[in-house]
């Protein structure tokens, strides 16, 4: 029998660590003494410990480590678990690298163009939203407000929820003819009407920038996010949102208090 001091030294697992496995019971000393308190373990238990130490390297908690020791698994289920812990720590290793690549376009823009534009690019996965909406070839993106406005004289207020938005369907950017929809969001319940379209917007993963200025300076956020979605070897799959965060009465392209979030589906190439 050995002494916690002597297991500890004997297996290089610190007194404290043994402590907490017993704890949680995941591995009790051989004997306890009533009187003193003390533990003791026997030698036959390193095995059990190289084992918990070797299902924590992996990255196993410490409830899943429990379930391997106390259910007696299988070659084949232990081949089950292992192979999910492999897939986990591939897609971690995926995401990981992802991430440097986001670092590395962006140290490329800023030795490219020698600043940083601060208002940063994320990638999210959109929340599914049902919307009524009408679509329209308009002369210009700034005349969106008319299909707003069509939109709001028909719209009973009780429907609407959240800020509204835009989706524009061209390819490509267009000086006039622009294929534009004015969209809000609306409650599960209301149906429509034959002037309106009423659907639901998918979940898709989109890259998004947070543009705090005028419409009239839309542009630069434009360019922001389209050159990150281009440099971290994306491309643009699908119609691009706005979502007008905040805006005022009357509508103005030049008022600096607006804030609107640009939203680009994306996918990898």
């Amino acid at each position: 029998m050995l002494k916690i001091g002597d297991f500890s030294r004997l297996s290089q697992v610190s007194v404290k660590t043994l402590r907490y496995y017993d704890e949680v019971a995941l591995l009790k000393p051989t004997q306890v003494d009533e009187v003193s308190g003390y533990r003791y373990y026997s030698v036959a238990q390193l095995r059990q410990l190289h084992r918990i130490l070797a299902l924590r390297d992996l990255g196993f908690s410490l409830d899943q480590i429990g379930y391997v020791l106390e259910a007696d698994l299988s070659m084949e289920e232990l081949r089950g678990m292992l192979r999910l812990r492999r897939a986990e720590q591939q897609q971690r290793l995926l995401k990981e690298q992802e991430c440097l690549d986001r670092v590395e376009a962006l140290l490329q823009l800023i030795h490219q163009e020698n600043t940083v534009n601060t208002d940063a690019v994320i990638t999210k996965d959109t929340a599914a939203q049902r919307f009524a909406s009408i679509r329209k070839t308009i002369p210009a993106y700034n005349q969106i407000g008319q299909l707003f406005a069509a939109l709001f004289r028909v719209l009973p207020c009780w429907a609407a929820r959240g800020p509204c938005f835009a989706i524009w369907h061209d390819d490509e950017h267009k000086d006039q003819d622009v294929d534009g929809e004015a969209c809000v969001p609306v409650d599960d319940k209301y149906q429509g009407l034959p002037t309106i379209r009423c659907a639901d917007l998918p979940t898709v993963k989109v890259a998004s920038v947070i543009h705090h200025g005028a419409y009239n300076t839309l542009s630069q956020s434009y360019q922001t996010v389209l050159k990150w979605v281009e440099a971290n070897g994306y491309q643009v799959h699908g119609p691009i949102r706005e979502i007008y965060l905040q805006c005022g009465e009357p509508l103005r392209q030049d008022d600096d208090s607006y804030v609107t979030e640009i939203q680009v589906p994306t996918a990898k190439i």
